[in-house]
């Protein structure tokens, strides 16, 4: 069982004897954000003014898959306007989107 969010676990899950390890992931740090830009930003064709180390030094809780959701999002939306190279307007408007999903989270009273 894998979960961003242990906290919304029904307790009787994660007791002992139903899971034996966990194992927690911690939120990226700088290098390591920027290395995970690296990869998934690596065969992707940037124009000049994309700057990541923007996105890098913020202090957004960006994870490794939101990182990964943003290159993606950021490659469709160029794609979508036919344009053969990714802008910085598309990574800040794909981080939007990203950082909209990751805020409505898990609708109210589903676990309760």
């Amino acid at each position: 069982m894998a979960t961003n969010r242990i906290e919304s676990l029904d307790p009787a899950l994660i007791r002992p004897g139903r899971i034996d390890r966990k194992i927690e992931f911690p939120l990226p740090d700088a290098k390591t954000k920027r290395r995970i830009f690296a990869i998934h930003t690596g065969r992707m064709a940037l124009a000049e003014d994309v700057n990541v180390e923007e996105f890098v030094a913020t202090k957004d809780e960006l994870s490794g898959a939101d990182i990964k959701a943003m290159c993606t999002e950021a490659g469709l939306l160029a794609l979508r306007e036919r344009r053969m190279k990714v802008t910085q307007a598309d990574f800040a408007k794909a981080k939007e989107k990203v950082m909209y999903k990751k805020k409505e989270g898990v609708p109210e009273g589903l676990y309760m």
